[in-house]
């Protein structure tokens, strides 16, 4: 009996983990989401161009004008400008674009809904480390939450399981000032709700070479990807 309710609560765990329902944003994308201890996660990069009352994200392009940004300036971008990256692992936002020019928020939640769907929040490094905690610490949690195989993270996208059904994608980031691309395929960097300081905010890096979550602070100018968590 006892092996039994063991197995039990097993399988349970896991189906509550691996649970999933879809999510639309205001441009009519869907995501999925991904339960994953007690939150819920978009199991997608965000790739909306408008906030949920509509209003545009300002799109940039030119890498001159990207360099030009300064620390409160919203915008977006698809990795190389190109919509089919956008597709596959979404858009680029400056952190402005992100958190939608509000506050740095250190709440858990946050409660900057930001550039996500109503009912959802951009999540705060708080949020990030409650994540990063469920999965057994920064050092082992970036493989529990990377995509499998080497479909979309160049090899040899060490110790990716994706167990906690989280699907991270290596959607490369966008410079600042140079206002280049680079990494895709080979980093994953998404924004929190949290200033790192004036110039900066904290952000989560995942990378195809190791099995760690890295917790860093980088310009707010950078374009980086984008989790919504629900509120």
């Amino acid at each position: 009996m006892l092996v039994m309710f063991i197995v039990v609560i097993s399988l349970f765990s896991c189906e509550k983990i691996l649970d999933k329902s879809p999510l639309t944003d205001y441009d009519e994308n869907e995501y999925d989401t991904i339960h994953i201890g007690n939150q819920v996660w978009m199991a997608e990069n965000l790739k909306v161009t408008h906030y949920a009352d509509g209003t545009p994200i300002p799109f940039v392009e030119d890498p001159v004008e990207w360099g030009e940004l300064e620390r409160m300036d919203k915008a977006f971008c698809w990795y190389d400008n190109s919509i089919s990256n956008g597709d596959t692992y979404g858009a680029l936002y400056t952190w402005a674009a992100a958190n939608n020019g509000l506050s740095s928020s250190t709440a858990n939640p946050s409660g900057v809904q930001g550039v996500c769907p109503t009912g959802w929040h951009l999540p705060s490094d708080a949020e990030w480390t409650t994540l990063t905690t469920f999965l057994d610490g920064e050092n082992i949690a970036g493989g529990k939450m990377k995509e499998t195989d080497t479909t979309y993270w160049q090899s040899p996208n060490a110790g990716a399981t994706n167990e906690s059904g989280f699907s991270a994608l290596p959607g490369g980031v966008r410079y600042y000032p140079a206002g280049t691309f680079g990494a895709i395929g080979r980093t994953g960097s998404w924004w929190s709700a949290t200033e790192y300081a004036d110039y900066g905010a904290f952000a989560r890096y995942i990378s195809y070479g190791g099995v760690s979550i890295q917790r860093g602070g980088d310009y707010k100018e950078m374009g980086f990807s984008v989790r919504c968590i629900k509120d």
